[in-house]
């Protein structure tokens, strides 16, 4: 895993759920040093409570484990959170779980033993899907990152000030027109907007954008 990596999973936190002392204490070393906050619990009914708590950016459980299994707990997480990330441990015998599990939409499946690079791939698969949650196409292979604030079109990336952001985030949320009036209390709140300093952001926010996407409706606002 490569450095780029191990700094986005820095920024996120794990439920990890293991009845197994020894496993458990193993695999929370190694998750201790890669993300934010590691939440442990000893069976699901732990880990139930742990997640409405916390809320955490992923979970890792046992398939196997007393008073909730790992696919109980599944279940039980999608009644309130239907895009939680979720990674299951499974062994190769636990074929009856698993056909129940296809159903979950679950992230990865890790088989028994757990090895780093189990884990390390698993854990890769977590971060691709993150990235693609807060992405949003604006044209053709043009993208909008609501995390890092930016657009990107194949390797080139585009920084946008907090006013660019806030435009393109009102244009892709509506999806119509954005009136003159609706831009002025949305990004310039309680401050008076000049239609210079409008233009002058406008002009400067088509510079990262594909031609044409950013069109001006005369007298009215502006629309993707």
């Amino acid at each position: 895993m490569d450095e780029k990596m191990l700094k986005k999973l820095a920024q996120y936190r794990v439920l990890y759920a293991e009845d197994e002392v020894g496993v458990r204490k193993n695999v929370n070393e190694l998750l201790s040093l890669l993300f934010k906050e590691v939440y442990l619990a000893n069976d699901g009914e732990e880990a139930y409570k742990l997640f409405l708590q916390h809320k955490p950016d992923l979970i890792i459980t046992d398939i196997k484990m007393p008073h909730l299994s790992g696919i109980e707990l599944t279940k039980k997480i999608r009644e309130s959170d239907s895009k939680a990330h979720v990674i299951i441990i499974t062994a190769y015998t636990e074929v009856d779980f698993m056909l129940e599990a296809i159903e979950l939409s679950l992230l990865r499946y890790i088989v028994k033993p757990i090895t780093e690079t189990k884990l390390f791939d698993a854990l890769e698969k977590f971060l691709q899907s993150k990235d693609k949650a807060h992405l949003q196409e604006i044209a053709v292979e043009w993208y909008y990152d609501s995390m890092q604030k930016m657009i990107t079109h194949k390797n080139e990336i585009y920084e946008l000030t907090k006013k660019e952001a806030k435009l393109i985030e009102l244009l892709l949320e509506k999806d119509s027109i954005i009136t003159y009036e609706e831009i002025e209390q949305y990004l310039w709140e309680s401050e008076y907007m000049s239609l210079n300093a409008l233009r002058l952001m406008i002009k400067n926010l088509r510079k990262k954008l594909p031609e044409g996407t950013l069109k001006n409706i005369q007298g009215i606002g502006y629309r993707l």
